[in-house]
């Protein structure tokens, strides 16, 4: 008992704390083939959350020698609020936008995903601009950087609380255009038993990052960059692509 309290003493005379080190929670949400969940439900928990992002962060984690749980929840806005939040926190795959870049420190980037406005298949839709697009009615997903992308630019985009509903509304011709990833939407898009898509425009290439709260130490940050960079000069994110 002498000695704890002689320990305890003498580490808190020098700064130090006993706390021990959580691991870091990362979180995300289904967004084939960055992030999506093994069973393909709204839920899933470390070895159950896969994808290009999710595996590039495992690895990132294991280089960096960090404990890092694996969360993916539904819907978005949940989760990003969280990261905001909450210290220990990290949100994945993040666009890193103008308006979220004091909100966040970051790492990466760790994939590239490209912007784009789908019609059905056999649509007569054809745009010059992003501008052309407001004659037509637009669905996208609420709170996703994509909408937001058109709302900025004074567009009117009916949003979703899951991307599946502008599948099927697109299906359906109760939306004209579908503002989404070139690859996720594709994926959900098969998922949802419909295949016949065109980009009618591509809007932007977003570099995803993963966004850490604002009190994450500098040190973890940079552990965690040092870490992903060294794994693209290896090659191994090239790697971890290849599989999806």
């Amino acid at each position: 008992m002498f000695l704890i309290r002689f320990l305890t003493v003498l580490a808190l005379s020098c700064g130090l704390s006993l706390a021990r080190a959580e691991p870091l929670v990362l979180l995300t949400e289904n967004l084939p083939p960055f992030n999506m969940s093994i069973s393909g439900t709204n839920y899933a928990r470390d070895d159950g959350v896969t994808g290009i992002s999710s595996d590039i962060l495992r690895a990132v984690c294991e280089r960096a020698e960090m404990e890092c749980q694996q969360i993916l929840r539904f819907p978005w806005q949940r989760v990003y609020q969280q990261t905001l939040d909450d210290v220990g926190y990290g949100l994945f795959s993040t666009a890193r936008t103008a308006e979220r870049e004091g909100l966040f420190k970051w790492v990466g980037p760790i994939a590239r995903n490209e912007w784009v406005l789908f019609a059905k298949g056999d649509s007569p839709i054809q745009l010059a601009s992003i501008e052309d697009a407001r004659r037509y009615r637009i669905g996208g997903y609420k709170g996703d950087a994509k909408t937001q992308f058109l709302l900025d630019r004074g567009l009117e985009v009916q949003t979703a609380l899951r991307d599946t509903e502008n599948v099927r509304k697109l299906e359906r011709g109760q939306i004209d255009l579908w503002v989404t990833s070139n690859q996720a939407g594709r994926f959900v898009a098969r998922q949802e038993g419909m295949e016949n898509l065109r980009v009618v425009q591509h809007l932007h290439t977003a570099e995803l990052y993963l966004a850490l709260n604002l009190q994450t130490p500098d040190e973890v940050v940079q552990k965690l960059q040092a870490a992903l960079d060294a794994l693209r000069a290896e090659g191994a994110l090239k790697n971890i692509e290849a599989r999806y």
